[in-house]
């Protein structure tokens, strides 16, 4: 039967998820490596295949899962990130922006960071080393295995995690995503992005963490043209000290600001880690809240979707947003095709891909589709079925039994 192997962290939800759909059809449980087993050095691909024997002859199914909720984790991506990281060779093929990282720390202080909950760390740095490991691994499978099978390639995770080369890619690939505002090495800091506003006339927009998730480091920022004033929404908070650098968290709550010097030390965080900003547009409404979709796509097919309708510009669930089946809020047939064709676009941009979550939004004047967000590991979507199948049991069921479908 078919053999998998799971890059991601043992007894998390998604993990825990696969492997209960795996055991519904009947599948035998896939074989879980541990992100920090691989990055402390106890586990790799290789020592799977080796104590597996025959049974890996044939490429097995290879899935790399969310590698968050888990500081341990975090904290060895921080320190392979480092400029001093003893990984050999260093690989950054795939880190294509912040070629310098911001205020880097070296592996011993990484090393020795401690868990404080909702603190931002240091986001470029863990990217860079999220990039370095998604490149070691995807070295590893190509001398293990001549064609890996992976449900999701390596270089097109890191390009799906990296909100500017997602915007790129969708770009050249001509579908229909919000205009940024400016290139990101164009907008260093607070001044130049109101000055970029103000030439392109761009007053509201969305400042995003790069390889941020789950709203994590997302803004909605908007300038009024006539007074100046400004108004910023996101889940940041920031914590001044007089001899010591600020500390920057997540609290996990919609927070709008007004006041510039923190709205600046925001911005100038979020710019210095690498950020996209792009047009804010407006979203269609249901009821009185504004709304867009998650809509997954599996094997080409869009599938399981939920729409997410908040009063916030910000509509993640975790926001206490509200989740609406398409059907329930009667949206018209053919707006539901456009979204569905929008997602299944969007991941043949990604043609080494087979799994992701598509964030697409329709505007509230036209009822145009913009894709917002192209999330590798968006198919954890609860009470979500698609022909009587959960995300991941309908994954499984495209990648493993065709047959049966």
């Amino acid at each position: 039967m078919e053999s998998m192997i799971v890059i991601g962290n043992a007894d998390n939800r998604r993990t825990a998820g696969l492997q209960a759909a795996r055991a519904r059809l009947g599948l035998p449980p896939a074989h879980v490596l541990n992100y920090i087993d691989v990055l402390q050095g106890r586990a790799s691909l290789s020592s799977i295949a080796q104590s597996l024997g025959r049974s890996m002859d044939e490429p097995p199914l290879l899935r790399l899962d969310a590698p968050g909720e888990h500081f341990e984790v975090e904290r060895e991506l921080i320190a392979l990130g480092a400029p001093d990281a003893a990984s050999l060779p260093i690989d950054e093929r795939w880190l294509w922006y912040n070629k310098s990282v911001v205020q880097p720390i070296p592996v011993r202080m990484a090393h020795g960071l401690k868990e404080i909950k909702g603190k931002l760390y240091h986001p470029s740095q863990w990217f860079r080393g999220y990039c370095r490991l998604l490149s070691r691994l995807d070295r590893e499978a190509i001398q293990l295995w001549e064609t890996p099978r992976w449900m999701n390639a390596p270089e097109d995770i890191a390009a799906m995690f990296d909100k500017r080369r997602t915007h790129q890619i969708l770009s050249a690939a001509r579908l229909p995503a919000p205009r940024r505002l400016a290139a990101p090495e164009a907008i260093p800091d607070y001044d130049t992005l109101r000055e970029a506003m103000a030439n392109e006339r761009m007053h509201r927009l969305f400042i995003k963490l790069a390889s941020g998730s789950g709203a994590c480091g997302v803004m909605a920022y908007q300038v009024n043209p006539a007074t100046g004033a400004e108004s910023a929404v996101t889940t940041i908070g920031v914590q001044s000290y007089q001899t010591r650098p600020p500390l920057f968290y997540n609290v996990k709550k919609l927070v709008n600001y007004k006041e510039r010097h923190v709205i600046r030390q925001i911005i100038n965080w979020l710019l210095g880690h690498g950020a996209h900003v792009e047009q804010w547009i407006p979203k269609a409404s249901y009821r009185d809240r504004a709304f867009d979709i998650r809509q997954l796509v599996v094997a080409g097919k869009a599938c399981h979707s939920i729409a997410r309708a908040s009063r916030t510009p910000i509509t993640n669930l975790h926001l206490n947003s509200a989740r609406f089946r398409l059907d329930e809020m009667g949206l018209p047939d053919d707006l539901q095709a456009a979204v569905r064709q929008s997602a299944e676009q969007t991941l043949s941009a990604f043609p080494r891909s087979t799994v992701a979550g598509i964030d697409v939004l329709l505007s509230s004047t036209s009822f145009r589709p913009y894709v917002l967000d192209v999330n590798p590991f968006g198919d954890l979507l609860y009470h979500s079925h698609y022909e009587g199948h959960d995300p991941y049991e309908w994954e499984m069921r495209m990648a493993t039994l065709p047959s049966t479908i």
